[in-house]
């Protein structure tokens, strides 16, 4: 895939390719133009004797100083470098490469007023698959995402360090002379435009929105499996009783369990061994809870779009004069990155109550004990559900909005910030974790239905849903009943299995394609 970048903006699939895939990238002759139609602004402007910000100014509380053309250059030099500040453990790759695309995109909009040559060296960077070192705070989510873009402009001057595409850490210059890049001599506003964006919380947006999409699929599938295991009714997924309430998420999640559980034998059956009026919460809320969390998702998806569709930069070229903004401020992309976290959290916790059901003898409808083997000798799943509901307790704190809290900084210049950095931050951790909690109910669904065996004997199997996604477990490395065994090298196995979407692809085996 080669992606080409207009002055028009880009797409979730766009930023998926280079931040994940390496895609190369390349600027179009329109993007090209209008860049250096906006770089003409920006020189006219320079020449004048009249004060501009970012052109001929310093930033931020600093701005009322007006800076003479002999000092400009070491001007645009000293933000990237004072900025560039950044404390704590690595940003991961695909962030930065997304961050630096993102920025990228912006600046071949042709509003920054960056020259052509700037905007091809970031684009050679990407295609050498140099990766900037940025570090996980610097960035309140306001004028930008400032450290983490610093960090990424220092790389351009041949200063600092990144990891080259063989996963080693070198100094810049080193690497930009091995890829025959020549460091970038930045000119007027050109070092403000490299950091003025909300390029990274954007770029962890899209990232999570692609994460989530196949988690809330993966978590339809293993809450079907678990309805199959407790023998419940799928009369609740009714396209009709969801029509009563038409929230689009819900009627998806729905179809996606009644597909899984087609020609289950398994359901339907809670009547035989005990009075059982309903299944519980957990089990028939099930499209309620992950159907509100796609909506969710939705929302955050056509946010994301009109993000990518931006060019977030202050002050901007539009119309032949350059203006100052307020689009940096990260308000629009903070909040739905905090949404995001509370519905990751809430299908975590529904997903755990129905492990646990899974494993209670008082409530699981003849499966044994913790679906040991030998219950009492053999602990089986206990401590698996124990690990499962310490990551829940993680993400409920996770859910905690971050865009509510705001810290003044630039001497109350920059007095309200949207830690909308910090949002995508704890968003990329809950995703990770709901991957877990999916991972641990597909463990023990997987192993209750094999539990099940014995009613085979009147005729009452598992869906082929439910076999397909049982054996292409067992063959990843998730192991099914038997004596107590190493469990974390089993729950490693399930989380890949989940993450990877290969839960996804063995159901679909036998359902087609789902929501």
């Amino acid at each position: 895939m080669h992606i080409v970048l207009g002055t028009s903006g880009t797409s979730f699939d766009d930023v998926l390719a280079v931040a994940r895939h390496g895609a190369p990238v390349e600027l179009s002759e329109p993007a090209l133009a209008a860049m250096a139609a906006a770089r003409r602004v920006i020189d006219g402007l320079a020449a004048r004797p009249e004060p501009v910000y970012g052109v001929s100014t310093g930033f931020g509380a600093l701005a009322v100083r007006h800076i003479g053309p002999d000092l400009r250059a070491r001007l645009q030099r000293n933000i990237v470098r004072s900025h560039a500040a950044g404390m704590g453990p690595r940003v991961e790759r695909e962030v930065v490469r997304a961050l630096l695309f993102l920025r990228l995109k912006t600046i071949a909009s042709g509003h920054t007023g960056v020259r052509p040559e700037v905007a091809r060296a970031m684009a050679a960077l990407l295609n050498a698959g140099i990766t900037p070192v940025v570090h996980e705070y610097g960035s309140l989510g306001c004028s930008g995402d400032l450290a983490p873009l610093s960090h990424c402009a220092l790389t351009l001057l041949g200063e600092g360090e990144a990891e080259g595409p063989d996963g080693v850490v070198r100094p810049a210059a080193e690497l930009l002379a091995a890829h025959g890049i020549a460091p970038v001599e930045l000119r007027e506003k050109e070092g403000l435009a490299l950091l003025n964006g909300t390029d990274g919380m954007l770029g962890m947006l899209v990232l999570a929105c692609a994460d989530l999409g196949r988690l809330f699929t993966s978590a339809d599938i293993t809450a079907a499996l678990t309805l199959e295991a407790l023998l419940g009714t799928d009369r609740v997924l009714a396209p009709e009783l969801h029509a009563l309430r038409p929230h689009p998420g819900q009627a998806a999640s729905a179809a996606n369990m009644r597909r899984v559980l087609a020609g289950s034998g398994l359901t339907g059956h809670h009547q035989d061994e005990a009075p059982r009026v309903q299944d519980a919460y957990s089990v028939r809320c099930a499209p309620q809870v992950a159907g509100a969390g796609r909506d969710t998702l939705v929302h955050a998806r056509s946010v994301a779009e009109r993000e990518l569709a931006a060019a977030v930069d202050n002050p901007v070229v539009v119309d032949g004069r350059v203006e100052s903004n307020g689009n940096f401020h990260g308000a629009p992309v903070g909040y739905v990155l905090d949404f995001l976290a509370i519905a990751a959290a809430d299908l975590a916790s529904i997903t755990e109550r129905r492990t646990d059901r899974l494993l209670d003898r008082n409530r699981s409808h003849g499966l044994p004990p913790f679906l040991a083997h030998d219950a009492g000798v053999d602990s089986g799943l206990m401590i698996a559900q124990y690990t499962q509901a310490a990551v829940v307790g993680e993400l409920k704190r996770l859910a905690v909005p971050a865009s509510v809290d705001s810290i003044p900084s630039s001497a109350m210049q920059e007095d309200h910030v949207s830690m909308g950095w910090a949002a995508a931050r704890k968003l990329r951790a809950a995703v990770d974790g709901l991957t877990r909690v999916i991972a641990v109910e597909l463990y023990a669904a997987t192993r209750a239905l094999e539990l099940r065996d014995g009613l085979g004997a009147q005729g009452l199997w598992p869906g082929p849903a439910a076999r397909a996604v049982i054996g292409a477990a067992r063959a990843a490395g998730v192991g099914g009943p038997g004596e107590d065994r190493f469990l974390a090298p089993d729950l490693a196995a399930a989380e890949a299995f989940v993450g990877g979407g290969a839960l996804i692809a063995a159901a679909e085996s036998a359902t087609g394609p789902l929501a």
